[in-house]
């Protein structure tokens, strides 16, 4: 893997990863879209707030951005990688590519309060 590129996950590998324990997932769409659905273990951290600066530094637990589509996702990894993180990576297609996928979501009806990211 080139550290000076992104990388898109297909949601079958970030799927694999995020039950290994082994990548934070975060969702940079916006709290009511969170809230909606979301992929069970993503953390909120909204593109429209997004600081580098407050998600975990090196390269452990991996950190993996996604979205709707992938558009927004990509673009946070872009902040990212320009913050000077290595080994960026977003997820190729967002939560519908997710779901095309067969994966699991969590819809309103049972989404509890918004998990959301923490500066450090």
């Amino acid at each position: 893997m080139n550290d000076m590129a992104i990388t898109a996950l297909a949601p079958t590998d970030v799927a694999q990863v995020l039950r290994s324990g082994r990548v934070l997932l975060i969702d940079v769409r916006e709290p009511q879209e969170y809230q909606q659905e979301r992929i069970a273990g993503a953390l909120l951290y909204p593109l429209s707030t997004f600081d580098n600066s407050a998600l975990p530094r090196g390269e452990s637990p991996r950190v993996v951005f996604h979205c709707g589509s992938g558009k927004r996702s990509l673009a946070a990894a872009e902040k990212r990688l320009a913050a000077g993180s290595r080994g960026v990576a977003h997820m190729a297609g967002g939560i519908q590519a997710w779901k095309d996928a067969g994966l699991p979501v969590v819809s309103s009806g049972q989404v509890p309060p918004p998990s959301t990211v923490t500066p450090i």
